[in-house]
């Protein structure tokens, strides 16, 4: 974590199904002796350039030509702006959302809360629902 004393740890509440997902990678693939997660066939770090290939790639596979050519999960980084927003999407609260994320609030209003691409139209209809009330 950022800006933590070495050995600080805390905890992080994720959905049950998220747990799911990472109980079953550690099964199949384990963790390094450092504890890494996600390692090259020897047990090193990956590299910076392996992750840009990978991500380019996912881009391809994951995103429509039309949001190709956007800034949209243009860095791996942008999951994290991206998680934060389908939280407060979602209806968790701020305080909360920011608590999962590891930062104040204000961090959050400022640094992560954005966008999805494509929720206007849903955002738009609960802008009217609570106009016509």
């Amino acid at each position: 974590m950022k800006r933590c004393p070495s050995g600080h740890k805390r905890v992080v509440p994720i959905p049950p199904e998220l747990v799911r997902i990472l109980a079953e990678h550690l099964e199949r693939f384990g963790a390094g002796e450092e504890g890494r997660l996600f390692r090259t066939s020897t047990g090193g770090i990956v590299s910076a350039s392996a992750v840009w290939r990978i991500w380019r790639d996912a881009r391809v596979i994951g995103l429509s030509s039309e949001q190709q050519v956007t800034p949209l999960a243009g860095r791996p980084y942008d999951l994290r702006h991206a998680y934060a927003t389908l939280l407060l999407n979602a209806g968790v609260p701020p305080k909360e959302v920011a608590l999962r994320m590891g930062n104040s609030v204000e961090v959050l209003w400022k640094v992560y809360a954005g966008c999805l691409d494509g929720d206007e139209v849903r955002l738009n209809r609960m802008i009217e629902k609570a106009l016509a009330a």
